[in-house]
């Protein structure tokens, strides 16, 4: 495999032992209270708790997941990652991405997505309104400001080709997980990949920054679109209990409805739940994203086939994956309600 799945592979190696014991002593703490009428499931998050999560936390506050005799403990994600602890079975579910499945799925970690949370990416890049990014042709000549990840750069050489720029005239300086707005303002860097239901929303309404934005969304003419994030589960614990996997789904389901149709009271709920975060920008987020969990007259959590085929088709034209991937393999909506 390519330089992503090896790197990917480095990471899991080094810290998945020390990752698989603390989980399985936590499930052994968590088991000797439950209620032999429950289920205890896990379900590790992909980064702290936003409200990407807001359904999941709705459906666990008002115990719909208890009516479908699941006892739901939230892990915080792993530093291995989530999918190398899915995938041997140490948690039921995870919250993850297509640019995390595909090469999981290659590097034969078995894991399936059964429900996508976001019908379509919410990605976008992000600049200071004096920068003057209007187009992904503005990008020549700037740098940009991320995680140095290949897909990034796949990414952004495309836009600005379609655009009719030369992609080798865009620089690019790894940065982290850094606040984006001071490091712009300080002329660190030009432009970063954020979250419009998170990151945009807090540059403008919270820190009252003029901001540009260039969302992917509306350039799938170009770059593809993709599912992130998403819910996955385990291969085995899908084929020996199918029941649960509804179940599960069926009290989701219910949670991102909630969502949508009462977002105040969901951004309540997950603020209860934890209490850390902004309450504003967790008030902005849900409202944003109500009308953005499902496509309007359809299933929240539905995938499409040619979504997948074409992320998958990108990431091997890219060189990011070096293998084909049959994308049926990779996702399922049989558990949907």
């Amino acid at each position: 495999m390519k330089e992503m799945i090896t790197n990917y592979l480095k990471v899991i190696t080094i810290r998945l032992v020390a990752v698989v014991t603390l989980i399985i002593v936590s499930i052994g703490c968590m088991n000797g209270n439950d209620s032999n009428e429950l289920r205890t499931t896990t379900l590790m998050l992909d980064w702290t708790p936003n409200t990407n999560h807001a359904g999941i936390y709705v459906a666990l506050d008002q115990g719909w997941y208890k009516e479908m005799g699941i006892d739901l403990q939230i892990i915080e994600p792993a530093a291995a990652g989530v999918e190398p602890v899915l995938g041997q079975g140490k948690v039921d579910f995870g919250i993850s991405y297509a640019e995390y499945m595909i090469p999981a799925r290659l590097a034969e970690i078995p894991i399936t997505s059964i429900a996508t949370i976001l019908p379509h990416n919410d990605s976008s890049l992000m600049s200071l309104s004096s920068t003057g990014i209007e187009n992904p042709k503005d990008l020549v000549g700037k740098t940009y400001g991320g995680w140095g990840g290949p897909l990034e750069k796949s990414l952004i050489d495309t836009l600005v080709t379609c655009a009719g720029g030369d992609p080798n005239k865009v620089k690019y300086v790894e940065v982290g997980n850094i606040d984006y707005v001071p490091g712009m303002q300080q002329g660190r860097f030009d432009f970063v990949w954020v979250f419009e239901g998170w990151d945009v929303i807090r540059a403008k309404s919270m820190d009252g920054v003029e901001i540009k934005t260039l969302k992917f969304i509306d350039y799938t003419n170009c770059i593809p679109d993709w599912y992130t994030p998403l819910i996955a589960s385990n291969d085995k614990l899908i084929s020996e209990n199918p029941d649960l996997i509804t179940s599960f789904l069926d009290a989701t389901n219910r949670g991102y409805e909630y969502a949508m149709s009462n977002p105040d009271e969901a951004a309540t709920i997950l603020l209860k739940s934890v209490p850390e975060l902004d309450e504003q920008l967790v008030r902005k987020s849900t409202l944003y994203l109500a009308t953005r969990y499902k496509d309007e007259n359809s299933q929240w959590g539905y995938q499409e086939l040619d979504i997948w085929e074409g992320f998958e088709s990108f990431l091997l034209q890219s060189g990011i994956t070096e293998n084909s991937l049959e994308v049926e393999n990779v996702y399922s909506n049989e558990f949907l309600p």
